[in-house]
Order: structure tokens, then C-alpha cells, then sequence
């Protein structure tokens, strides 16, 4: 992601050098997106229905989040905005104050991308008004990328990083020295080295934020298994007894996993789990991913930045992990200096905005798991007793007094998304927005009656996920 972006937006002002080696497996659970990238489709000029087809994507319209307030119960959280409001009024207060007098459906019910994901369909276009992402193979996206950045001039050398050399001055990184004492020396220095953090952990010695007493969960478990029927336009994430799994559907396989706390349970035992609970035939044997989440204290030191695993991990809960490579890539191009001389100003900034979007998502991240209601299940009862940083418990005390949000400091998810996950997590408004009263009280049924019907007669009438898919690609598409 990193050459292709700096190869297309920088073109002949910079010479660009990937360092890779097919010798080091990838961490491979990032397949499942938000529908900002799109911005990075367009922004490289992708043709989408190439895209699909070379990466047997599969549309998603939203996660269903099933379990996770108690078992039996699910919701989905879904891209784009549920309902409409009446003027200045928004829609959540209008159904507020509906289920207050008895005459509300589900929240659910309203929003046209949760309504379409249950019926299985889709559709494309503006008319469609149906904001979507993609459910990707992401070593296949890997291909595509690598190939449209060597087609612009990024030269690529094959091999590992043996050492890194500094200025013995200014405390930079001077050089990359690769196995056979090969030196690629560079001004800018992407860390794209994973877990291992090589240039901005070990070798600038930038120190990690731990943040697993707010999410607990150490361990992922990952396993491809066989497709048994046409895959549905969402994600799923199922509650477990001591973390949750990940089902995401793809053309040609879907990508299982089992996030799960140490702790907790052993790891033969998520296995056993995780293994009982696929829809087809394991293709493959599950794969550990130990983890902690937390980010690096700066992910910008020297004349270097740290993008995706080598600046932090959060878990893939909500599909942030890609869209935290592309953020940053967007904000490193927004505030990259003509003179590389002088970075200090353009690296504070960053490191800041970057800070503020990574602690935003974790307190995203850590609603889902403290609002509970999985009583006698240990993991799930110590969630519920988490002490909350200060700025999700802010959020929390003003959804529960009026079912209202405000956003802050540009961050990702806006009031819809967290709207729906405190609904669905069970977070109970005690009351509504005294707008909301402008409203005659017998008018409110009717309105919301039309919105839940709006919402169902355009989700029937659009085809399958399915066929949407054969439409855009053809017979390559699997039904």
C-alpha cells in the first residue's frame, strides 16, 4: 500500500525502494475493510471490477455482532446512516421517543444496509444509497498493489533486513543493510517490518503503549474453510466464552478466526472451538497470532514511520487494521515537507493526529467488550468491570442521558456507528432530545412506520449478493 500510494501521488519527485522477502509469512487476517477504501481504489485508479475479480472480494455492508450483549441476541452495525430525521431533529431521537410511547421496531429496522445484509442483497450505484466495503484475499491484494508500484518505478529487492545503519549526528537512519551485505540507503524510511517494529522499535528505540488491561485478548487462532452457500454481504463476529470469532466470506473461501484471551482459555481449547464452529471443511490448520494490543508512543521518530503492525495492533473488530495503513499513508502525504531537511513540525503533527485516531478506535473497540451482559462466564464478567478511559466513559454518560453523540477530533466512526453499537451492546437512553417533542405524538408511528417500510420494499427489489457479484465480474463470481 505504501509504494503504490507514494509511487502514484509522488511520482518523479522521490525514488521509491520496497525492501520485501517472500521468506517472511504475513500476518494475513486483514480481509475485511471500511468503505474508505474506496478512496484508495480511486486514488490509485483501480478499476473496481478488477479489483474483485483478481482478489475474489465479496461486498460488505456492515458486521453482525452476534452474542455479543448476551447469547441468542445479535445486531449489526452498518455503514452509512439509519432512518432520516425531520428537519433539525435526527432520526435516533425520533425513534427514541417512538419506542418510549410503544410504537418503535427494532433500531435495525430502519437502516436500509441492515435491512439488505439480512435479506442477502445488494446493489450498486447513487440510487442504491448503499455505502459498502469489501471482504478481500489479502495476499492477493498484496499482488495487485506490488504489481501497479513496479509499474511506476518503485524498484524492489528481494531479501531481509540483516542490520540498520545510523547517522552517528543527527541519530537518523542512514541505511538498510540486507542479507549478502547489500546497502539501500534512503532520506525517508517506511517501517513496514511488522510486530518486529525493526527500524522504529528496535532500531530508534521507540517505546509501546500497552493497552491490553483495556483489551484483554492476546491470541488470534486463523483457518480458511470450504464455502457451503453464497456468501452473505457482512461480516460476522460471534461471541465466544472468552473472546469472539470472526467468520468473512469470500468468492472462492471464507477466512475464519478465534480472538480469545490467554488467560482465560488455553489454546488446544480455542482451537477445539473455533475448529466446532466453521459452516465448511477446514482447508487449512489454524495458524497463532500472539499479540498485545497498544500502539508505539510515536509512530513517527527520526526520518522514520512506522505503518500498520510496526506502529501497533488493535484487534480486527471493526476492520480497522487496513484503513490505519491508508490513514496514515493520506496523513503522512498531506504533511510531507518539500525539504526533508527540517521534518520536526510535519512529525509532531502527525504523531499527534495519529495518537488521537488510534485511542478514538480503542475506546470503540473496548465499548463492545465492557457493555456485556454474559453473566458467569469469567472473561465476559471481568470485561464488565473495566475501569474505562475517561474519554469512552464521557461518551457512554451522554449516550445513556438522551441517546445523544459528539464527535471529536476527526475521528473515524461518527454517530451512527456508535449509536448502534451502544443500542446494540444495550446501553439504554434514560431519555431523548426535547426536540424530539416537536413532533406530534400520533404523527411518530406513521413516519416511522413509512421509514421501516421504505427501507424493506428497496432492499427486496435489489438481486442477490450473489448476483450483484456475477454481474460485476462475471462467471468467476461464485454462486
Amino acid at each position: 500500500m505504501a509504494a503504490a500510494t507514494l509511487a502514484r501521488f509522488l511520482g518523479d519527485h522521490a525514488s521509491i525502494t520496497l525492501v520485501e522477502s517472500d521468506a517472511i509469512g504475513t500476518v494475513g487476517v486483514g480481509e475485511a475493510t471500511i468503505p474508505q477504501i474506496h478512496n484508495l481504489l480511486v486514488g490509485l485508479g483501480i478499476d473496481q471490477a478488477e479489483f474483485v475479480d483478481a482478489t475474489e472480494a465479496t461486498f460488505k455492508l456492515g458486521i453482525e455482532f452476534d452474542g455479543w450483549l448476551r447469547e441468542g441476541e445479535s445486531y449489526i452495525h452498518s455503514f452509512g446512516t439509519t432512518g432520516r430525521g425531520a428537519g433539525l431533529i435526527p432520526f435516533r431521537q425520533l425513534w427514541l421517543r417512538g419506542r418510549k410511547i410503544g410504537v418503535a421496531e427494532s433500531f435495525g429496522a430502519y437502516g436500509l444496509n441492515v435491512v439488505a445484509a439480512r435479506k442477502g442483497r445488494f446493489a450498486f450505484g447513487k440510487d442504491a444509497n448503499l455505502p459498502y466495503a469489501f471482504h478481500f484475499d489479502a495476499s492477493k491484494v498484496a499482488v495487485v498493489l506490488r504489481r501497479y508500484a513496479e509499474e511506476r518505478g518503485v524498484k524492489r529487492y528481494e531479501g531481509k533486513i540483516s542490520s540498520v545503519t545510523r547517522d552517528a549526528a543527527t541519530g537518523d537512519i542512514a541505511a538498510l543493510v540486507l542479507d549478502g551485505d547489500r546497502r539501500i540507503e534512503g532520506n525517508l524510511f517506511i517501517d513496514c517490518t511488522g510486530f518486529a517494529s525493526l527500524l522504529l522499535g528496535k532500531s530508534l528505540g521507540v517505546g509501546f503503549e500497552d493497552w491490553s488491561h483495556w483489551l484483554p485478548c492476546d491470541t488470534a487462532l486463523a483457518v480458511q474453510s470450504e464455502n457451503v452457500a453464497p456468501p452473505p454481504p457482512f461480516t460476522r463476529s460471534i461471541a465466544r466464552p472468552a473472546g469472539w470469532q470472526w467468520r468473512i466470506p469470500l468468492q472462492h473461501r471464507t477466512g475464519n478466526g478465534h480472538v480469545f484471551c490467554s488467560a482465560y482459555m488455553e489454546q488446544d481449547e480455542a482451537a477445539r472451538v473455533l475448529l466446532e464452529n466453521l459452516d465448511g471443511k477446514p482447508l487449512t490448520d489454524p495458524r497463532a497470532i500472539r499479540f498485545t494490543t497498544g500502539h508505539r508512543r510515536e509512530h513517527w521518530s527520526h526520518n522514520c514511520i512506522a505503518l500498520g503492525l510496526a506502529a501497533g495492533f488493535m484487534e480486527p473488530l471493526e476492520s480497522t487494521s487496513i484503513h490505519l495503513v491508508q490513514s496514515a499513508l493520506a496523513r503522512l502525504l498531506n504533511l510531507l515537507p518539500n525539504d526533508l531537511s527540517n521534518l520536526s513540525t510535519a512529525r509532531s503533527m502527525f504523531n499527534r493526529l495519529s495518537g488521537a485516531e488510534w485511542e478514538r478506535i480503542r475506546d470503540f473497540l473496548v465499548l463492545h467488550y465492557v457493555a456485556n451482559d454474559r453473566r458467569g462466564e469469567p472473561f465476559w464478567d471481568h470485561c464488565r468491570q473495566i475501569e474505562l478511559p475517561d474519554t469512552l466513559a464521557e461518551k457512554i454518560a451522554l449516550f445513556e442521558e438522551s441517546g445523544l453523540f459528539v464527535r471529536e477530533d476527526d475521528e473515524l466512526f461518527l454517530d451512527d456507528s456508535w449509536g448502534q453499537v451502544m443500542l446494540g451492546q444495550g446501553i439504554d437512553p434514560r431519555g431523548y432530545s426535547p426536540l424530539a417533542d416537536n413532533v406530534p405524538g400520533e404523527d411518530i408511528g406513521p413516519f416511522l412506520a413509512s421509514v421501516a417500510k421504505a427501507a424493506r420494499v428497496k432492499a427486496e427489489a435489489m438481486p442477490t449478493h450473489a448476483e450483484a457479484l456475477q454481474s460485476l465480474v462475471g462467471e468467476r463470481a461464485r454462486a
